[in-house]
C-alpha cells in the first residue's frame, strides 16, 4: 500500500494508517497537526525517542501508561526524577523499560529547563520549519530524514538533548505539524486545504500545518 487507502469509514487515508483503530485515530486527529506548549512538545519528543527501534503502535498503546509514569510529561516534575524513579520506571510493565531511554527522557527534561532565556523547545523546533513542498503522492515520496531534521537534531544535541537523531527529529516534526506528509489524496490533507481556502476567503490567517512524518513502524515513520 503506497498510496491513499480507504479506511474503516471509506475515507481515503495514508496507507500506514488503516491497519488498526489506534493508527486511524492518531492519523486523523494528531499526525501533522500543530502542537503548542512545552509539556505537549516534550511528550512528543519523549515518545518518539522511546519508539526508536520499535513499532509506533506499541507506543500508542502504551501512551497513557507513559503519561502516568512520567507525571504527564511535565518537564519540571520529570527533571526532578532521581535514581529511585529510574528503578521504578524499569519495573513498570506498562511502558518501554529501556534504561538508556528512561535516563535520556529525564536528561531531556533537564535540558529543556536549562534552555537559555528566551529560547523554548517550541522556538527551537519552529526555527527549523521546512519550506513548503508538494504533497507526496505515495509513501515512497515521504522522506525519513531532511536537511532541516538533520539541523534540528544537531541543535538539540548541542543544547544537551539525547536520543534525537535526524530520523527522530523528522518524526517529531511530523508529529507536531511542522511537516505535513499526508498524501495528496488523503482526506486529512484535502480537508485542511478546504478549510485553508475558506479561511483565506474570510480573511483569516490560519495556522495550517505545513507537513507530517509517518509513525516509525509505518513505511517511513520515525
Amino acid at each position: 500500500m503506497s498510496g491513499a487507502v480507504g479506511g474503516s469509514d471509506g475515507r481515503l487515508r495514508c496507507g500506514w494508517a488503516v491497519s488498526s483503530a489506534e493508527y486511524e485515530r492518531y492519523h486523523d486527529e494528531e499526525w501533522g497537526r500543530s502542537v503548542r506548549g512545552e509539556a505537549p512538545l516534550f511528550e512528543r519528543l519523549s515518545l518518539e525517542a522511546f519508539q526508536s527501534g520499535l513499532s509506533w503502535i506499541t507506543i500508542l498503546r502504551k501512551r497513557e501508561a507513559f503519561r502516568r509514569a512520567f507525571a504527564g510529561f511535565d518537564p519540571g516534575e520529570v527533571a526532578a526524577f532521581g535514581s529511585h524513579d529510574v528503578e521504578r520506571l524499569l519495573g513498570d510493565a506498562g511502558i518501554v523499560r529501556n534504561r538508556q531511554k528512561i535516563e535520556a527522557t529525564i536528561g531531556n527534561a533537564r535540558a529543556l529547563l536549562a534552555l537559555p532565556e528566551g529560547i523554548t523547545l517550541g522556538s527551537v523546533l519552529d526555527s527549523h520549519r521546512p519550506a513548503w513542498r508538494p504533497a507526496p503522492a505515495t509513501l515512497a515520496d515521504v522522506p525519513a530524514i531532511t536537511p532541516e531534521s538533520t539541523a534540528l537534531a544537531r541543535e538539540l544535541r548541542g543544547l544537551g538533548f539525547r536520543f534525537v537523531g535526524p530520523t527522530t527529529a523528522y518524526a517529531m516534526m511530523q508529529a507536531t505539524g511542522l511537516a505535513d506528509d499526508h498524501l495528496a489524496d488523503c482526506w486529512v490533507r484535502t480537508a485542511s486545504a478546504h478549510h485553508a481556502d475558506a479561511d483565506a476567503d474570510a480573511g483569516i490567517d490560519a495556522d495550517v500545518p505545513s507537513s507530517v512524518v509517518v509513525p516509525c513502524d509505518a513505511p517511513a515513520l520515525a
